[in-house]
């Protein structure tokens, strides 16, 4: 591996992107490479703060926040190839670089945002900043950049200066460890079948098996793992109660096993930490530090929006267990009704009630197709297209490459697709950058790319999706839309860069595009036939739509409770597993639903910093995204041309670059109350 002085990151493929399209050269990236060419850019970008901080000429917008922004490229770049390694293809070597590097990277910003002469310099001009004459964007950036000193430390004497890094590099490296030991237990994990053991399953599932097992080293057998794509089906349809159950266990235990890949210490560590950085910013607790910069503001806030939604799903979710304990003694069954048994009888309620089970919708849900359909509505509301461009080297021979082009046939960006599970992926879905796209400086084209877990179908035969998955695929596409459809100048308030409350506006809002009539009609395809989702199926799914409710308000709600109960007390629980237990009973959480999210297992709130005291954020955005597409509705014509330019511009192209509530209001013309989101769920 070579020393850091002998990476010359002015030709290195890791740092100057030279492959076709203007993407990184793949062929040309090894694992080796990437350590020492951190380092390298490390040192280029300390250099670069060096210079800032240390110029002699009275701070500008150009010396100073220009060049702040602008400054560590090279460290841009790596990161981005490295992250997404580290998240969509990872291995041994890149699992103990990213152990090695998030402490580094944790040190090295955390040395910039208490630098006190750059701190200085930023400061000069925030107090003068009413009389730099400076244009709405920028002046928002030079705020979110002096509080974002200040929230980092920047005010803090010698000690807690040290004590805050110390902090921050322990808790980049327990979230390292999180993701590492959650992605341990998922991949190590299976349960193999036979064919005797299929009953109930349908042919799409068996194949998604078959295909898992193959990729362990069974050909022959059937896996059940612990991706969603194969765990929430074979929970669906799955006779067998007995697998169901080890299944379910199995899954609501990850990180929960005991030995070296147990996160119980994790998390415990990571509280404690939390708490104290809170303390030493000055804040009451954890989640007031995390709220600060939010829509919510604060705690209570969280709490009047999710308290009421709870009551009201645990009052569905009781009549749905009563039906659903019903049908279970109808069946024979004498066992007590428990968590393992929910999802198989609701799917027979669903039958019963609506006359179609989701495995008819399966034929009609192509992975390609539902792509496509992505990309109309795009094209319908936003004047944007797409063209997949073959033969491309990425990260791994899955992902895909499109070029994506203004109305006028003018180059956008590049957005990067990776759809299918394998064993080198962490779970779930994600959209992310390799590139933001600014105006800044020289300016930069967006490089987005979405990352998810669909069940990869034996050669030759099309990838078919749920409607959970098929809108999954359109929210995490709502997000790369977002990313690639910004128009800003600032770096720091490109694309996704807004408050975590409203992040997930622009990706809920997009998923309700899936169910337009109209949208389906033209992309919903039979996979033999090629004929359309007959109307009657369309229609029962439609009414279908707010159908286990109860349950899925439930399982969610449960999650974003607990982590606020975790972040929003001034100090941390000795036993955290214990204090999720108490919370639960607290709450009367039913003990036949679990929640989405354990915490041995809550990467949203553990692997890492993103989602803690914010999980609730995806309901908040919920008010929204229900009142926004409310807006379309209104006029009759779900791609309304003039309601499409407003949501575009105040919504997708303007990033942070203005308040959100001043965003929402320019496209809205009002900020909602939660009822339309109450209402969209059935709960009222």
């Amino acid at each position: 591996m070579p020393m850091p002085s002998a990476v010359d990151l002015a030709a290195h493929p890791l740092t100057i992107w030279q492959g076709p399209l203007g993407l990184p050269d793949f062929t040309r990236i090894g694992d080796g490479d990437f350590s020492g060419v951190f380092d390298a850019a490390l040192k280029a970008h300390e250099a670069e703060i060096e210079a800032i901080s240390g110029n002699a000429e009275a701070p500008t917008v150009e010396n100073t926040l220009a060049a702040l922004e602008l400054g560590g490229e090279a460290l841009d770049h790596v990161s981005s190839i490295f992250w997404c390694r580290a998240g969509a293809h990872t291995n041994e070597a890149i699992q103990a670089l990213e152990r090695d590097i998030s402490p580094k990277m944790s040190r090295h910003f955390s040395a910039i945002s208490m630098n006190e002469r750059l701190f200085a310099r930023i400061n000069d001009l925030y107090q003068r900043r009413e009389t730099l004459k400076l244009d709405a964007e920028t002046l928002r950036v030079l705020e979110k950049t002096w509080k974002g000193f200040v929230r980092s430390g920047a005010k803090l004497d010698a000690d807690g200066k040290k004590r805050l890094a110390a902090i921050n590099e322990e808790l980049s490296s327990l979230g390292t460890r999180f993701g590492q030991n959650l992605l341990a237990d998922e991949r190590d994990w299976a349960l193999f079948l036979d064919e005797a053991d299929l009953v109930g399953l349908p042919e799409f599932l068996k194949s998604a098996m078959a295909e898992a097992a193959e990729m362990r080293g069974q050909k022959g057998r059937y896996a059940v793992t612990l991706s969603r794509s194969i765990y929430e089906p074979f929970s669906t349809f799955s006779e067998r109660r007995d697998l169901r159950e080890i299944a379910f266990r199995a899954f609501t235990m990850r990180g929960q096993n005991g030995g070296a890949t147990d996160n119980t210490a994790v998390v415990r560590d990571m509280l404690r930490l939390r708490a104290e950085k809170a303390k030493l910013l000055g804040y009451a607790s954890f989640a007031a530090l995390k709220l600060d910069d939010t829509m919510a503001k604060t705690p209570e806030a969280v709490h009047m929006l999710l308290d009421p939604v709870w009551e009201k799903a645990l009052e569905k979710a009781a009549s749905d267990q009563a039906e659903l304990q019903r049908l279970a003694v109808e069946a024979g069954s004498n066992e007590k009704f428990a968590a393992w048994d929910w999802r198989f009888y609701q799917e027979k309620l669903r039958a019963e009630k609506f006359a179609f089970d989701e495995a008819e919708l399966k034929p009609y849900l192509q992975l390609d197709r539902i792509i496509d359909a992505c990309f109309d509505v795009a094209t319908r509301l936003f004047g944007i297209t797409f063209e997949e461009k073959k033969g491309i080297a990425t990260w791994h021979p899955d992902a895909r490459v499109f070029v994506v082009r203004n109305a006028d046939g003018s180059e956008r960006g590049l957005f990067l697709a990776d759809y299918f599970a394998r064993p080198s992926k962490r779970s779930g879905a994600w959209m992310s950058a390799l590139k933001s796209g600014y105006k800044l400086g020289h300016g930069s084209k967006p490089v987005i790319y979405n990352i998810m877990n669909f069940a990869k179908p034996p050669e030759g035969k099309a990838a078919l999706l749920s409607v959970d998955e098929a809108k999954t695929l359109f929210h995490e596409f709502g997000h790369a839309l977002h990313g690639m459809l910004t128009d800003v100048t600032w770096p720091s308030v490109s694309g996704t860069s807004v408050s975590r409350d409203f992040v997930e506006l622009p990706s809920q809002l997009y998923e309700h595009w899936l169910t337009v009539p109209a949208v389906l009609e033209k992309h919903a395809l039979h996979v033999k036939t090629g004929k359309p989702m007959p109307k009657a199926l369309v229609d029962k799914m439609l009414a279908a739509r707010t159908f286990g409710v109860g349950f899925a308000t439930v399982e969610f709600t449960a999650s974003a409770l607990v982590d606020m109960a975790y972040h929003a007390r001034p100090d941390a629980p000795e036993e955290p597993l214990r204090f999720e237990a108490e919370t639960l009973e607290r709450l009367n959480m039913p003990g036949t639903i679990a929640m989405r999210h354990r915490t041995p297992h809550f990467g949203h709130i553990f692997a890492g910093d993103g989602y803690s005291a914010g999980y609730y954020s995806y309901m908040w955005s919920e008010v929204l995204d229900a009142d926004a597409f409310a807006a379309f509705e209104e006029t009759g014509d779900p791609f309304n041309p003039a309601l499409a330019e407003r949501l575009r511009k105040n919504i997708y192209a303007a990033g942070g670059s203005k308040d959100p509530e001043e965003l929402y209001t320019a496209f809205r013309g009002k900020m909602p109350s939660p009822e339309a989101m109450m209402v969209k769920r059935g709960l009222v």
